[in-house]
């Protein structure tokens, strides 16, 4: 940890799911999760942006990568008990139906301050924006907005987003803001969003080409721009077979300056 830098990280998670799925293969019970954190303990960050995480995980990421956190839930969570035991036994079967939340994990010596839910939309499905104020080891404080925005085909969906990054900096105040997470649009397919998110708001830099997972700042200095990490990164062993990809979306990572 470098004294006045923020190491940050957004990954949508895939339910807890391989890619490609392997969806007639059962798994043991805390498999799926031992794996997840394993990926994610080797991995660098601070601060960390998790979509379509299961809710189930939420106490147990916390306790293995010992870090501070908060989560709301998104969509398809009635009936947790019923379905988080179905998706510990076959996660690729019943996918997104197990439900899904946005959970943020700070590293020991952050601390989340506040929490704040802004509900984006209601339809198709319930989008939820979590929104931390959190508190660096040094007493700077940055407010962080994980997003899990709709797909692009939903009308209004980039409004939504611009909708939501506004939410977050009227919370913010006058502190620094991320905002981040899988906003499911990329600036090749809709520079407008990002036009409007980066002139109007001034959010940038938005991960480049057809990635659609962000981490937009607005007062930090941007020490690494926003990325997407290799395969490798989230790939594990496989008895002497190619690595297992986990989840459908690549990490994305980015280095702050506090100022």
């Amino acid at each position: 940890m470098t004294p006045g830098r923020v190491r940050l990280l957004t990954w949508n998670l895939f339910h807890g799911r391989f890619d490609p799925p392997r969806r007639f293969r059962l798994a043991r019970p805390g498999e799926r999760l031992a794996q997840f954190s394993a990926v994610l303990r080797r991995l660098e960050w601070d601060v960390l942006l998790l979509q379509e995480a299961p809710p189930r995980w939420h106490d147990d990421l916390r306790r293995e990568l010992d870090a501070g956190g908060a989560c709301t839930p998104t969509d398809r969570n009635s009936f947790g008990w019923l379905r988080g035991a179905i998706a510990e036994l076959a996660p690729d079967l019943i996918a997104s139906n197990e439900g899904g939340s946005n959970q943020t994990l700070v590293r020991a010596g952050w601390t989340i301050e506040e929490t704040r839910v802004h509900t984006v939309t209601q339809r198709p499905e319930r989008r939820q924006m979590l929104w931390t104020r959190l508190r660096a080891p040094g007493g700077a404080e940055v407010a962080v907005a994980n997003l899990h925005a709709s797909v692009r085909s939903v009308p209004g969906s980039g409004e939504q987003v611009v909708d939501a990054a506004e939410h977050a900096l009227d919370w913010a105040g006058g502190l620094p803001l991320v905002f981040g997470g899988d906003l499911n649009h990329s600036p090749a397919r809709e520079p407008t969003v990002f036009d409007q998110i980066a002139d109007r708001l001034g959010l940038a830099p938005a991960t480049p080409g057809d990635a659609i997972d962000h981490l937009l700042m607005r007062g930090l200095e941007v020490v690494e721009a926003p990325r997407k990490l290799p395969d490798s990164a989230r790939a594990i062993a496989s008895g002497g077979r190619p690595p297992l990809q986990l989840s459908d979306h690549a990490c994305v990572a980015a280095v702050a300056s506090m100022k």
